[in-house]
């Protein structure tokens, strides 16, 4: 998830804005996807649907982080599988992706901090 959060980052340098928003939707997948593995001791589900792997990890987000993950939840399949490219990238500027990028990055850190299947993965 680290590598990541560089990605994006990089990509937001580059003005690759959609794909911004892509990684930090992964990040976070990956995130969660790593406590359920450390809780269940087996591979968590396939599935993209952050708020789903939330409620399998039983984790109760802050109010601000979840009102992001439900936006960002939103944007897995827009954002893999873009069927207007054109109509896709208006949607995201640079501000909208500086802000994906600082929220996902302050979410991986509460989940590190107060989730202890992912403390250990700092």
């Amino acid at each position: 998830m680290e590598y990541d959060l560089k990605t994006a980052a990089s990509l937001l340098k580059n003005k690759r804005y959609i794909y911004v928003v892509f990684m930090c939707h992964l990040a976070i997948e990956k995130a969660l996807k790593a406590i359920l593995s450390e809780m269940h001791k087996e591979l968590p589900p396939y599935t993209h649907n952050i708020n789903r792997l939330i409620e399998l990890g039983t984790i109760s987000l802050p109010d601000t982080y979840q009102v992001f993950i439900d936006k960002i939840n939103l944007q897995s399949v827009p954002t893999r599988y873009p069927e207007d490219f054109q109509k896709i990238s208006k949607e995201f500027n640079k501000k909208i992706a500086e802000d994906y990028l600082k929220q996902t990055r302050g979410i991986i850190r509460w989940l590190k901090q107060n989730i202890p299947q992912l403390k250990s993965k700092k």
